[in-house]
């Protein structure tokens, strides 16, 4: 299967009139549509709070949602399985949306693989996807790049992350070390030691990387506070992932904290809750935002994400948050429905 990027070579991003449905061959070729941009992420702030209800109900009959939404934007980590392990109805759940003709999407703040690793892992779990409908934060930073006409600067990336920013990267042409190759390596610390630095490098992305070394910080810090402009992009700050489906693991926000903390920088952030993914679904599909739900199981990011950019927003406690943590006072973020597991989607005898 060949991938190709989904990007114009301009600064915008392009929608295309393409239904979604029609093409599996690959990720979709943009289009250029006269007046159709996306914001980019580093001249916006998002909201100061989200947007609050006194009330969150839990959603008991399915048309009450479904009459109003058209699109549905899936997490995937805790939302269509956890680790390698799928929840439970999520195929029959997928099944029954597109039954009705919804369009779904599936949006992930993991960057551990690209959209055609995703896609890869969508068919071993037996579950049915096209790579058009898949948005990973590694896409994201690679869109980033690419809307930012990064590739013209002729520097290079160094990156904190695994297979999936790299295979992303040389999508749309742009240089990179680090990475896996940087796996093993270890900084010279005996006396007098120092670690030498690519000068070349313009833009450090960090993303969830399990072999995260100090070699990486160091290089990264170097790159970041000595390169004149360097930018220091996160593909999300997520606490905690599931690597499995036996506990919570530390997530990317670990990662890109180790390097807030020698840098002293905020990073550009271009996952969950930014709309960088969101603008390009919306500029790309044509799709209205009061038609689109966000699925989630994370307040912070999948339902901050669905409210700060406009969209109705389900939590799932089939993830990380519990149902105490989401119904306690101290939870200022608030979904408009939530859901046991987004099997609650499915018609349910007793209401027909």
């Amino acid at each position: 299967m060949a991938f190709v990027s989904v990007l114009s070579k301009t600064t915008t991003f392009v929608p295309t009139t393409r239904a979604v449905n029609t093409r599996r061959e690959g990720l979709p070729v943009s289009r250029r549509a006269q007046g159709s941009t996306i914001r980019n992420p580093t001249s916006m702030t998002l909201t100061s709070g989200p947007k609050t209800s006194t009330s969150v109900k839990k959603l008991k009959a399915p048309s009450e949602l479904l009459s109003k939404t058209s699109i549905f934007i899936f997490d995937c980590d805790g939302v269509v399985w956890r680790g390698d392990s799928v929840i439970d109805r999520v195929p029959e759940v997928l099944e029954y949306m597109r039954s009705l003709g919804k369009q779904v999407f599936f949006v992930t703040n993991n960057s551990t693989k690209s959209r055609a690793g995703y896609l890869n892992k969508f068919t071993k779990l037996g579950l049915d996807a096209q790579a058009e409908e898949i948005f990973s934060s590694s896409f994201a930073a690679a869109a980033y790049l690419e809307q930012t006409n990064f590739k013209a600067t002729g520097k290079k990336v160094y990156v904190i992350g695994e297979v999936g920013i790299p295979e992303e990267l040389d999508l749309i042409g742009v240089p990179y070390i680090g990475g896996p190759a940087d796996a093993e390596k270890q900084p010279n610390m005996a006396a007098g030691g120092r670690l030498e630095h690519d000068h070349d490098v313009g833009a450090v992305i960090v993303g969830f990387d399990r072999y995260i070394n100090y070699y990486k910080i160091q290089y990264a810090q170097l790159c970041i506070n000595e390169n004149p402009g360097c930018k220091f992009i996160a593909t999300n700050l997520d606490a905690v992932t599931h690597l499995t489906d036996a506990q919570e693991w530390a997530g990317n926000g670990s990662m890109v904290g180790a390097i807030k903390g020698c840098t002293g920088k905020e990073p550009i952030l271009v996952g969950k809750p930014s709309p960088l993914m969101i603008d390009y679904i919306v500029s790309k599909y044509g799709i209205s935002r009061d038609e689109i739900c966000m699925v989630g199981d994370r307040l912070d990011t999948d339902v901050l994400f669905g409210k700060d950019n406009g969209l109705s927003s389900v939590l799932t406690l089939s993830g990380v948050t519990t149902e105490e943590k989401l119904l306690s006072p101290e939870n200022k973020i608030k979904p408009d429905y939530y859901v046991d597991s987004i099997a609650d989607f499915l018609p349910r005898p007793e209401l027909n």
